[in-house]
Parts: C-alpha cells; structure tokens; sequence
C-alpha cells in the first residue's frame, strides 16, 4: 500500500498543483504540499518508469533486509555454557538455564574402575538483557570474556544482511542523486549535510577525550587494586563490572535499596503529576470496549485538560511477555488532524515497555534506569498527545529526525530531579519519600563515567555516518573501521573478531541518523537550563513547552521552534546546517566547568 500510494502519478500531480497554484493561503497547508511532494519524490515518482521500479525494488528489499535483521537477532541471540554454575553468582541463576555434562572419574572401589559424574552447569544467552546482568555482576573474568565476546558476534546472518542493506540503501540514494545514503537521510535535517554531522561528532569527541582519558585511568587504577598482579590490563568485559562496582563503594549505592523506591505504580503516579503540574492536565483511566485492547495487561488512559477536554488517548502496554516487541519504544496509531472547522480528530499513542512482573504484582519495582526509560518515551507520547496541527502528516513525532528525540531526552531530566521524584518515589511497603540524599548518591553515580558513555555514543554515531557514507564498507572492511574508530573515538580497544554492529539495530531504525541523539540531548539541555531548571514542575514553563513547540509537530521548521522556546543562542550555522550549543549540554553533564 505504501509503495502504491507513493507511486501513484495523480496523487502527485495534484500535490503539486496545490503546492504552485497559490491558493494554499495558509502557512501550514502550503508546508504540507511541499513535503509531501518531497515525500513522493523520495519513492522516485519523478523517475522514469525503468529507474522508478528500480527504486520499488531497492525499497521493498531494504524492508526485507530490515525485518531480516532484527529477526535473526531474535533467532540467534548466541550463548555460552559455563562450568561449573558456581562461577555465576547465585541471585542472577534465574535469569540463566541449567544445563549438565557427564564427567568421567575414578570410583572408589578396589579395581579403580570409571565412572560417569553429573557436573552441574549454566547457559548464559547472550542477549543484551542477559549479557549487561552478566557484565554488571559476574566476579569470573574468564565467563565475562566469553560471554562479551559472544555477545558481540552473533547473530552471524546478520554480517551479509547488513552488507546487502548499506549497499541497497547506497543505490537508493545514488539513483536520487546523492552522493550517499547519509547525504539522503540528513539533507532534510537541521545539520543538513554529512559534513555537518561528522565536524558536531568531531568537536565533542575533542571536548570530552581529556575526561574520557581520566575516566579510563580511574577504572584501570581500580581494577589493579582489586587484582594486584593477575592484572594484565584494561579489557572492554571489565568496564560495566569495575564501574559498577566503583559506583556503589563511592556512592554507598545498592541497586534494590533505589528500586524499592520505583514500585511501577507509583512511576505512573509520576507521569500524572508532571502533567497535571506541567500542563494543567490530568491523565484518566479509562475502560475499552470489548475486543479494543491486544492484551489484557494494556491500561488506557485519556490526557484530559479542566477547560479543553480530551486531548488524547494513551495506551500503556508496560509488562513482558513472550512474543511481544522487545524494546521500549512510542507508537503513534493515530494522529491528530483538522477534520472541520469544528472537529478534530485525537491523536492516539501506546508506550510500549518490557518491565519484568505482571499486573496488580507488588513485586514490580523498576530500577532507575527503567525509569528513566519510562520518562523518555513519555516524552514522546506528550509530544504527540498535545499535538494540534490541521494536518496528520505534521502530528506530534513526525518532524526533521535529528528534532524528534528533543522532548523524550527532556523528559528525562524529570527521571533524575529530586523535586520530582519526591512527588512520587515512594518505598513499596513504608510509603517513605525517597531520601534526598540517595538520589544525590544516584546523580553521583551517573555523573561517574559520563565522559566514558558519551564517547560510546560518538562513536556509534561515526560508524553509522560511514557505514552510509559516500563509499559503502563490506563487512570485511567494517571491522577495520570500527577498530580503527575505536581507538580515535574512544579510550579502548577493539576486540578482534567482534562485531557489534551486527545486533546493533539503530543501524536499521536510524539508517545515518543516530547523531540525532546527540543533536537532541544537546537541544534538551538547554531547554532545561533555560526553562525548566528554576523550577521544573512550573505550569509556565509547561505551557510554554506545549504550546512554543510539543502542539505545532512538524508543522514549523524545528529552528523557528527552538528561537522561540528559549531565544536566540541554541542553534548555530555551521556550512549550510544547523548545530546546537555543546557546552550547556557538557555542563549539565558534568563533563564541563560552567559559568553558574
């Protein structure tokens, strides 16, 4: 249908007659004839007929190779076996398989005889959920090793699905005539060229790389500590386990003491107070009709405002379950559009999330990062419930790719700020606000190897800007990049024979696009510094938040949005494109000294 539609010569030539005829007096309208009109000629309808089915090809088998992709990071999620079971601590078992193995040893008996003895064993599959638990807190160096260099190098499948995807997605964009395919995904965008992209990348790695050196001392320092001599050096499976490690002894931090904090139903509580403070709006439960809902652990909840009514309706769909989407994420199902001139039509949302426990279960308790995740995507979803454009083409999240993470990163800050989390982080069995002091302790934490995280994020950007760039790499040349990479963009080193990029499925999603996180966190810091610090429950802050940018979608340019939030300063032009300010955002992470 998709291809159908995009490839249907009426449907074009009459978007472009309202786009030249003059008679779209309004600003929006016109600006939907015009994307629109770039949006058909993205599927190539203004090809010849021999490269216009070329393009139908190239776009059908990317979708193929796309769902291929994540299918076999499904299907072959990798593993390792361990013996005996006793080199895994006992209280992450469960999230292990037993397995055994038949040994041969002497009996007792006179004649010396062989027999054969059951050793007792784990399987740790390697997905990432499994893989960062077993990274996080197994003492053993060896299984961490294993289990890393697993981990990073299946699924297997996945080295010749992605070598068929970059080269598909590099003749699409060679036959739009770009250069590349990140030339054809970011010319849209505010940085507006490759260029662009990899001189931000550029500057950042430079800004944090003193910090990043120190971070990576600090951990190797500690590691030798703890070793003495058996240490030989700093390897890429020790970091989440020393980390973690020095975050706890610096921070007196215990994982489950925070998440008996987070009981699931008191962060829901949270996302009512930040609308009802923020907004002047309330979120409501609300029943469905029969046969409305894919699952019966799916809550639906109404954004209603005292003076406007509905606003939109909002699916929760929070708890695992075998055969569901995997990730986190934010779902339009509908968007919100100008039916009349008195009827709009509500946009509608679900949040989707993978939190472990079942329903009315007072055992769900989410651990800070979960949370922080729950916020994020809320982001997302208050940006399209407040959306209010007239056309369905501009709703909430349907705006330039490096703009779109702004809000879910902004909301974010609310997951970490104490006057925030005092309103609804309770203990799940006294009721006792979470201490202030704790969640100094957590920002401590999080503040402990940020430099170290954001070079992680670099670096990942930088791969994906080349894997699309102007000479696509095979596999074979992938892994001498991404070593070579590795060492310019971050402090440590490659592990031979690994490839992360082959279950790294942002590569698919954000095909060139994954800088847009970092365009976004830097937007999102200054928003909050700005707007949101002084005070972040203040209803003007809100208002101004929901109607300077969450209402208008992707019906005004993104810069024209931002000057307006908060003033001239949090964009510069930069060769044609558009950068935001890195110092707020390296200030807010603690990675810069700011002037306060």
């Amino acid at each position: 249908m998709y291809l159908y539609l995009n490839t249907n010569h009426t449907l074009y030539a009459a978007v472009k007659r309202a786009e030249k005829d003059g008679h779209l007096l309004a600003k929006e309208a016109h600006r939907a004839a015009n994307q629109l009109r770039i949006d058909f000629e993205k599927g190539g309808i203004h090809l010849p007929p021999e490269k216009l089915a070329r393009v139908n090809q190239l776009n059908l088998s990317i979708l193929q190779l796309s769902r291929e992709f994540g299918e076999n990071i499904t299907i072959d999620p990798g593993y390792v076996d361990i013996f005996p079971a006793s080199r895994i601590p006992k209280h992450i078992h469960h999230l292990l398989k037993p397995i055994h193995r038949f040994t041969s040893g002497t009996s007792s008996g006179s004649l010396g005889s062989w027999n054969n003895m059951k050793e007792k064993g784990l399987r740790i599959t390697t997905d990432h959920r499994t893989l960062v638990s077993v990274m996080h807190w197994v003492p053993d160096e060896e299984v961490r090793k294993m289990a890393y260099i697993q981990g990073n190098s299946v699924p297997h499948a996945n080295l010749e699905v992605l070598d068929k995807l970059a080269a598909a997605r590099h003749e699409l964009a060679k036959m739009m005539g770009y250069r590349s395919y990140a030339e054809f995904v970011v010319k849209p965008n505010l940085a507006s060229s490759p260029e662009v992209v990899t001189s931000f990348l550029h500057e950042m790695s430079k800004m944090v790389r003193p910090r990043a050196d120190e971070e990576f001392e600090a951990i190797r320092n500690f590691k030798r500590e703890k070793c003495g001599q058996r240490c030989i050096d700093l390897e890429p499976w020790d970091e989440t386990y020393y980390t973690a490690m020095m975050k706890s002894s610096a921070h007196n931090l215990d994982s489950s003491t925070v998440a008996s904090y987070f009981p699931l139903p008191q962060c829901i509580e949270g996302l009512k107070v930040l609308v009802n403070s923020l907004f002047g709006a309330v979120l409501c439960n609300v029943p469905m009709a029969p046969g409305e809902s894919w699952h019966p652990d799916v809550l639906k909840m109404s954004l209603h405002h005292p003076e406007e009514g509905d606003l939109g309706y909002l699916y929760l769909d929070l708890y695992s379950r075998k055969g569901k989407y995997p990730g986190c994420a934010n779902f339009a199902v509908k968007g919100g559009c100008r039916i009349s001139e008195t009827e709009y039509q509500l946009p509608v949302v679900a949040l989707l999330c993978n939190f472990s426990g079942s329903p009315g279960s007072s055992t769900v308790r989410l651990n800070h990062g979960d949370v922080e995740t729950l916020f994020h995507e809320f982001g997302h979803a208050l940006h399209s419930l407040f959306s209010r454009t007239d056309y369905q083409h501009f709703s909430g999240t349907r705006v330039a790719l490096d703009f779109a993470e702004m809000p879910s990163n902004l909301f974010e800050y609310y997951a970490w700020d104490y006057r925030v989390l005092r309103t609804f982080a309770k203990h799940y069995s006294t009721g006792e606000i979470i201490p202030e002091k704790l969640v100094k302790s957590m920002q401590g934490a999080r503040d402990m190897f940020a430099a170290t995280e954001l070079q992680r994020q670099v670096y990942y950007a930088m791969a994906d800007q080349t894997l699309f760039g102007e000479q696509p790499a095979s596999s074979n040349d992938m892994s001498s990049f991404l070593a070579e990479f590795k060492m310019q963009y971050t402090s440590w080193k490659h592990v031979e024979g690994t490839n992360w990029q082959i279950r790294f499925s942002h590569l698919v999603n954000y095909g060139a696009g994954y800088y847009s996180y970092l365009y976004a966190k830097c937007f999102a810091a200054t928003i909050w510094k700005k707007l949101c610090q002084e005070d972040p429950l203040s209803l003007t802050a809100g208002t101004a938040l929901r109607t300077k940018v969450l209402q208008h979608g992707g019906s005004k340019e993104p810069a024209e949005l931002l000057n307006d939030l908060v003033g001239e300063g949090i964009l510069k032009h930069c060769d044609g494109g558009i950068v935001p300010d890195i110092t707020c955002f390296l200030e807010e992470s603690r990675l810069v000294v700011g002037r306060r």
